[in-house]
């Protein structure tokens, strides 16, 4: 088997798109590409053990397959533009690669506030989505006296308020345009509780206010929010959500609108018509999951640790295929989206998708403000999703509610109509 499959993205995504791409069969020559200049690691405990200085990078660091170790790795990297119907990438530099196939595996970017202040190095505005980024951040939670804001009450929000606790810095607050933490993927009961557990534990909140400007000059010194109040502040971490990195790919005909559109076989779509020879995975691909097309037809993003390397097996598959002249794996793609979140000392653990029973939240065990298991139903009664929130026992007695998700028959047809979000 001969010719070249280039790998756009050296994150997680990218190392299992790697790796499914030899279990898949493929022999030929890959590169993969990255703009970092580490190898994969895992990303999770950035905003957490690492930065807490609980967690070294040999211990984030993922360990590739055997079968990889042929793979031509080029960090320091950048690819900046792609040109599908010649079959080449742009790389910084004025480089340009040839490829047989291709795997956009770029994910994503912290999105930044543009708020009048200062900005920049130096300005003690911080986001975390690097290990140089956790490291920065560490450096100045750890400074005597700091006084913190957490701008966006969601998962790295949440976490890095927890975090900054844990190594005593008494003044956190979180700042969040919605009136409880983390109410979109939770819900309004969980939501509630998972307030009074960070309450407790000596984080303060600032909710249903935005943020208009940061006070200083070179370096902040306050957040002033939308009624005019203003929080003191030395440093401020930007956790309002990420951007696909997808910019790379203008002009090619593709919906970028969020992400890079695909079909069920994580191709990529060109001017409505699917592209073969690309595919892609993790956080960059807006896919549809055959296993709710009765609920969700609508082809989506999921930013979830599981997702990258669901899709790149599949992905993987679908590129082989295409590549050798091989018919693409008929069986519908139905993966089980999956999260956690460590936080103080509790954990929220989910499985399946509770965004999309919102309509009916249930206690399946335990009580809210001790371990607890909470369900999310459609109208109709069926679970899509639970949450379980606190110790050991609550993520052990959701498992058998995993497995019920997982024993839900997915849907026959494998290529439910992508649309726009």
């Amino acid at each position: 088997m001969t010719g070249h499959i280039a790998i756009a993205g050296a994150s997680m995504g990218g190392l299992r798109a790697a790796e499914q791409l030899r279990a898949a069969g493929w022999t030929g020559e890959i590169t993969v590409l990255g703009d970092e200049p580490h190898m994969p690691y895992n990303r999770p405990p950035l905003s957490k053990e690492a930065l807490a200085g609980e967690a070294s990078f040999a211990s984030l660091a993922f360990t590739p397959r055997a079968s990889t170790a042929d793979v031509t790795w080029r960090l320091n990297t950048t690819v900046t533009g792609a040109r599908l119907t010649e079959r080449a990438i742009e790389l910084d530099g004025g480089e340009r690669l040839g490829y047989d196939g291709l795997v956009v595996a770029t994910g994503t970017r912290p999105r930044r506030l543009r708020c009048a202040g200062p900005s920049g190095p130096g300005s003690g505005r911080h986001t975390v989505r690097t290990l140089d980024d956790a490291h920065g951040l560490r450096a100045e939670l750890t400074r005597p006296g700091a006084r913190v804001v957490v701008i966006g009450a969601g998962f790295i929000g949440c976490e890095v308020a927890a975090t900054a606790i844990g190594l005593g810095v008494t003044e956190v607050t979180v700042v969040d345009p919605e009136p409880l933490p983390m109410l979109r993927p939770l819900g309004t009961p969980l939501a509630r509780e998972l307030l009074r557990r960070h309450e407790l534990r000596g984080v303060r909140f600032a909710l249903g206010r935005g943020v208009t400007a940061f006070g200083g000059g070179e370096r902040i010194s306050g957040v002033v929010l939308a009624d005019g109040s203003v929080l003191a502040a030395d440093v401020v971490v930007e956790a309002v959500g990420s951007t696909p990195a997808t910019a790379w790919l203008e002009g090619n005909g593709l919906d970028l609108s969020d992400g890079v559109l695909t079909d069920a076989l994580l191709r990529v779509r060109a001017y409505g018509e699917a592209v073969p020879e690309v595919v892609a995975v993790g956080d960059a691909a807006r896919f549809p999951n055959a296993r709710y097309a009765s609920h969700d037809a609508v082809a989506r993003r999921v930013e979830h640790w599981s997702i990258p390397g669901d899709t790149a097996k599949r992905a993987a598959k679908s590129l082989v295929a295409a590549l050798t002249g091989a018919d693409p794996d008929p069986a519908p793609f139905a993966p089980l989206p999956t999260f956690w979140s460590d936080q103080h000392d509790f954990r929220l653990q989910s499985f399946g998708a509770p965004g999309l029973g919102t309509a009916d939240i249930r206690i399946l065990d335990g009580e809210l403000t001790g371990d607890v298991v909470v369900g999310y139903h459609t109208a109709d009664g069926e679970l899509t999703g639970v949450v379980a929130l606190g110790g050991r026992s609550a993520v052990a007695r959701a498992a058998r509610y995993r497995a019920q998700l997982l024993r839900r028959p997915a849907p026959t047809d494998p290529t439910p109509t992508p649309a726009t979000v």
